[in-house]
């Protein structure tokens, strides 16, 4: 075994929090051993990364499962429901803090949001009240199809899970 390959001796130094014998040793030192391969070394994962995997794990099953149902049946109702009575209860369980308002608005930005959700609003309500002809569907009409296969439907349930996710931890 070469000597360049064995870590450094701890140093008895202090470290910046003040606690003797943990502070690292200088680079001069020596080189580091290698990283462990494994779970550690995805790095996207960040801490915990066997607990997020498994939770990764058991949504894309379950919306394999949920997303199997039929559409406006009770058990697809059943199969919505419970993954957002699992969101609302660690939402009101751990609030968040709360961030603080803005100074201004940006007009811009803003009014641009405000368009495109008229313009949606607008054709979901002519097409209602034209009866969803072919040269007029909802918006639903036109996403149904792309929905149709059991994988791009269970890939969109856990997008949805995610976007609730991401709002619970906002």
């Amino acid at each position: 075994m070469a000597a360049e390959n064995l870590p450094a001796p701890p140093t008895d130094t202090a470290d910046p929090a003040g606690r003797p014998g943990c502070a690292m040793p200088a680079e001069s030192a020596g080189p580091r051993p290698a990283r462990a391969s494994g779970l550690a070394s995805l790095p996207w994962l960040g801490p915990r990364p066997a607990r997020k995997l498994l939770v990764g794990g058991i949504v894309v099953a379950y919306a394999w499962v949920a997303s199997a149902s039929a559409p406006l049946s009770t058990r697809a109702l059943i199969g919505v429901l419970i993954p957002g009575a699992i969101l609302g209860a660690i939402a009101y369980g751990r609030p968040p803090e709360r961030i603080p308002a803005p100074d201004s608005i940006d007009v811009a930005g803003f009014s641009y949001w405000i368009v495109a959700l008229a313009l949606l609003f607008e054709w979901e309500a002519s097409a209602f009240r034209a009866g969803a002809t072919w040269w007029h569907p909802t918006l639903t009409d036109l996403i149904n199809p792309l929905l149709t296969p059991h994988p791009v439907r269970s890939a969109a349930f856990v997008l949805w899970i995610a976007a609730g996710w991401g709002l619970v931890r906002r």
